[in-house]
């Protein structure tokens, strides 16, 4: 059975207690009862979570096994790969997330077990008035002056803020200390990794009182502190002109396709994952055709070719791949 269909997958839902509804009221997504779904991981190949197929001959197959047995047609000149390298979710924060960090490569490689480091791609779907990105620390704030504030408890002080819009594109490598705030919807493209260390939890408890594990010294030693305030992505245009980049980057690139009527991609021998943010796109190969709702994602395997895409109205969909 050949890999060389566009894929889809079963969610792996994340319950936290910062999550709400919005996996559900503005994606779309089958949640259960509950007011904290927090996070819908798309495509993931790390340890024990898995994207299982869910559609055509390869249905329940893990994505691992994906990479093992058919890694040529699903990876392309990227092949051969330990394990699928992006991840890629939707996140519903309800409340203020954490203050955080992830390590590079370097410094992951180094853990027990070993990871990869953890750079990561924003793109704003939808957010309350009054909501902010918590983005890189604030000029003039080194490690004495930013432990000093989360000893007082007071770590936003150090943080530089952004009101966010819906569609603006955050890039947050590895090593850059951040938090979504309360209020966000966002589609998150990263490296395949789950290495956080919490700076800072706004002082919150569970209800039987107690804090959640924090980080601080791990943190503090994995910022990097000349990197400054992060604000949105300019968009690129490219030669086509219904496509712009919002970031390219040595870990993955990322696209914006605005579309109305019929056009192609070309996936040029390396998997794409796209995601649909707005309207509906339908997807057709010589013997498959799909179609991506809002919240809908697929992973087109190297070995596809070209993809026809339609929309009967304006739709919008992220195209996310390997440099």
């Amino acid at each position: 059975m050949p890999c060389d269909y566009p894929l889809q997958f079963q969610q792996v839902f994340r319950r936290h207690l910062w999550g709400g509804r919005r996996l559900g009221t503005v994606l779309g997504k089958n949640i259960g009862e509950g007011t904290d779904y927090a996070e819908s991981w798309e495509v993931v190949d790390h340890g024990r979570d898995q994207s299982i197929v869910a559609n055509g001959s390869l249905a329940g197959r893990a994505l691992t096994e994906l990479v093992n047995q058919y890694g040529n047609e699903l990876m392309g000149q990227h092949h051969p790969v330990a394990r699928f390298p992006l991840l890629f979710k939707f996140i519903d924060a309800n409340r203020d997330l954490s203050i955080q960090v992830h390590p590079d490569d370097e410094r992951a490689a180094n853990l027990d077990p070993p990871d990869l480091g953890k750079t990561e791609a924003w793109i704003v779907l939808d957010h309350d008035p009054g909501s902010v990105l918590y983005a890189g620390l604030k000029r003039g704030f080194d490690r004495a002056a930013l432990a000093r504030e989360v000893a007082r408890g007071t770590t936003e002080l150090c943080m530089h803020r952004v009101e966010p819009r819906t569609g603006d594109c955050m890039f947050i490598p590895a090593g850059i200390v951040h938090a979504l705030g309360a209020g966000c919807v966002i589609a998150e493209i990263q490296q395949s990794s789950d290495t956080t260390y919490r700076l800072f939890d706004w002082n919150r408890v569970d209800s039987d009182g107690n804090a959640r594990t924090l980080h601080v010294e791990e943190a503090l030693e994995t910022i990097d502190y000349g990197s400054g305030p992060v604000n949105p992505q300019i968009p690129v245009a490219t030669e086509i002109g219904h496509v712009e980049q919002l970031l390219a980057c040595d870990k993955f690139v990322l696209d914006r396709w605005r579309i109305a009527g019929t056009r192609t991609l070309t996936v040029d021998d390396r998997f794409h994952i796209v995601s649909t943010i707005s309207g509906s796109v339908e997807l057709s190969t010589t013997s498959h055709t799909i179609d991506l709702k809002v919240g809908n994602t697929a992973l087109l395997p190297a070995a596809i070719g070209t993809v026809e895409l339609r929309a009967d109205s304006s739709a919008t969909f992220l195209d996310m791949y390997l440099p």
